[in-house]
């Protein structure tokens, strides 16, 4: 079995520096070496040359092997004119030879030294970090440059010309400070790239302007605009999305919990908790109770509010109760609890309830009572709770849009279907609790159950869902997506969530946030706040650099100083400080991926690219999809 080493290539340390005398002792053996060869070459030369004349004596060896020395000793006694001009030139020659020799042996040593020092500065060093600025190859390497498998995907960034784009199902996350490109960089060239199913929290109208035009006509996608302050909106209502099955009751806490819960800061404290009770009581009724047609949150409001649908119900209950002996009128949403509690126990006891109705019917009934049970005090701050959460089902318009449905949350990836969420700023804060209603119903619905075959589980439906959030904080903390972020890849939907700063993230989801750990891919432009310059200094990492250190000593006035002293010292920077990552160029970006070294490249700027350019000036649908479920 061939032998693995243990040792991951992650960083290069030099190796240790051997002895100096090692070195010395080669270089002085080289040496030796050279000029003993040198000699005995010239020897030969001139036994060869003297034809081997019995003047120079005994050979070393036979039968003409001579001690390297003894060129040495004939020169001494035959270099003369005594023995002729022609015996004097090959002593010449063989001079030459040893002089060639004594050369070399200077030469090839220096020679020697001079490759062992530019391959010891040539040795990688990674003493004090080994981070640096991913090259050509290590971007390939990324799987982000253009290529079959990422076409048509998430469109973020660009490298030496070429568009950076990610289609896998890992999520990303990026730091993008307001006004810094993040639409034209990001969500746009995006939207007009990515081929399947979309969910986008389109904040100014935007995207559907720009993007709605393309997907509608060149992807053949149904484009609906969610737009719930406006008359022309298609509509949505959460209601409809509950099961009346065995998922009954599961369906309507998840539903009570958002209402109670608009900023995902958890039922921590006793009117949140009751206002939940409550809240789960009245929808139950509102989906069972066959006599109410109009199944909204808009009817839950006017039930808490003063009876609603079921007013006149509850008016009857309060004369009968003033006409019982000694009998005192029942008031307001005692009245209203009262139909409630006693509607649902005729339900019951008249055996008109099936299995699973029987459990919403007892489980409305409950919170009727548990409400009637409370002094007059409590039960009236439980019912401004429950009430206050609800305000926005008073506005005519998000009532008339949320009380019927033109398409279900199934639908985004049983077919190719691109849903924007349209909420303008001046509503944002408003409109938060529905926004947060529709993205837990949507993740909640989309992961409750997958296919599996001999490779593993896989989506159940034929389309992939990319949720694209821009200002993903400011829709308050969705644990849905902190928790649901590890696993939702898995059922075929991709995450693209978009943050202002690290402020920002940790102020809805706390310093203890999975958010980014769960984004394999990670983007950022020139932060505003040195927090986030901090942490994108930390993930770009510690480099090793070289120092040069000079010191002088001597006359300053004197034209040359007597002494300069240089010291090459190995040292660590990070590879990029905080500030100079809030220095970045406008146009430049940084890229992190997982496993990868740290991309520095360019924003796209969508419409300065002619493909771009065109697709987006697709006029967008007239059609909002109202009415097309």
């Amino acid at each position: 079995m061939a032998s693995t080493s243990h040792q991951p290539d992650l960083y290069h340390i030099p190796r240790a520096q051997k002895d100096i005398t090692r070195f010395v002792w080669t270089a002085l053996g080289l040496f030796t070496l050279i000029v003993l060869a040198s000699m005995w070459a010239a020897t030969e030369y001139t036994a060869w040359a003297l034809q081997w004349s019995p003047m120079l004596g005994k050979p070393m060896l036979a039968p003409a092997i001579y001690f390297p020395s003894d060129v040495l000793v004939w020169t001494w006694k035959y270099n003369s004119l005594e023995y002729g001009l022609a015996v004097m030139k090959v002593f010449e020659n063989a001079h030459m030879i040893m002089g060639v020799g004594g050369l070399l042996s200077l030469l090839l040593p220096v020679a020697l030294a001079f490759r062992r020092t530019r391959k010891a500065a040539g040795e990688k060093n990674d003493l004090h970090g080994s981070a640096h600025w991913a090259e050509p190859e290590e971007v390939e390497a990324t799987g982000l440059l253009p290529n079959e498998k990422n076409a048509g995907g998430v469109f973020f960034g660009d490298y030496d010309d070429q568009y950076l784009r990610h289609a896998g199902p890992e999520h990303i996350l990026a730091f993008a400070p307001t006004r810094s490109g993040k639409g034209v960089g990001i969500i746009l060239p995006t939207l007009l790239s990515w081929k399947h199913s979309v969910l986008v929290n389109d904040i100014k109208g935007e995207c559907w302007h720009f993007t709605a035009g393309w997907r509608s006509k060149a992807l053949g996608q149904r484009c609906i605009k969610f737009d719930p302050a406006n008359p022309g909106s298609a509509r949505f209502n959460p209601l409809a999305e509950i099961r009346m099955d065995g998922n009954l009751i599961k369906d309507v806490q998840n539903i009570a919990t958002m209402i109670v819960d608009p900023d995902g800061k958890g039922l921590n404290d006793h009117w949140a908790k009751t206002g939940f009770d409550l809240m789960t009581g009245i929808v139950l009724f509102v989906l069972l109770y066959d006599p109410i047609q109009d199944k909204s949150l808009a009817t839950v409001q006017a039930i808490l509010s003063d009876g609603g649908p079921i007013r006149e119900l509850a008016e009857q209950l309060a004369d009968a109760s003033e006409g019982e002996e000694g009998g005192k009128r029942m008031e307001g949403s005692a009245a209203v609890m009262t139909a409630i509690r006693d509607t649902a126990h005729a339900m019951l006891n008249d055996g008109l309830a099936d299995e699973f109705s029987a459990h919403g019917w007892r489980a409305a009934a409950q919170a009727a009572q548990s409400f009637l049970n409370k002094a007059a005090n409590e039960a009236s701050g439980v019912q401004s709770t429950a009430l206050s959460f609800l305000s926005l089902y008073r506005d005519p318009i998000v009532a008339e849009n949320t009380r019927g449905s033109d398409f279900t949350l199934e639908s985004l990836m049983r077919q190719a279907t691109s849903l924007y969420l349209v909420v303008s700023p001046s509503d944002k804060d408003r409109l938060k609790p529905l926004l947060r209603l529709i993205l837990n119903q949507t993740v909640r619905r989309l992961t409750e159950s997958m296919d599996f075959d001999a490779s593993g589980g896989k989506s159940r439906y034929p389309h992939r869902l990319l949720l694209a959030i821009d200002e993903f904080p400011s829709l308050g903390k969705l644990d849905v997506f902190q928790e649901a972020l590890a696993f939702i890849a898995g059922y075929g939907m991709k995450a693209l969530l978009i943050v202002q700063d690290l402020s920002q993230l940790y102020a809805a989801y706390t310093k203890d946030e999975s958010i980014i750990s769960n984004c394999h891919i990670r983007i950022a432009y020139a932060p505003n706040k040195i927090e986030t310059a901090e942490l994108l200094s930390k993930m770009a990492g510690t480099a090793t650099v070289e120092h040069t250190q000079r010191q002088y000593s001597g006359n300053r006035l004197a034209v040359v100083l007597q002494n300069v002293n240089t010291n090459e010292q190995i040292v660590s920077r990070p590879l990029l400080t905080a500030d100079e990552c809030m220095r970045l160029p406008p146009e430049d970006e940084l890229v992190f991926v997982a496993g990868h070294a740290p991309i520095y490249a360019k924003k796209i700027i969508y419409y300065q690219d002619p493909e771009f350019a065109a697709r987006c000036a697709i006029p967008a649908p007239k059609e909002t999809g109202r009415g097309k479920d």
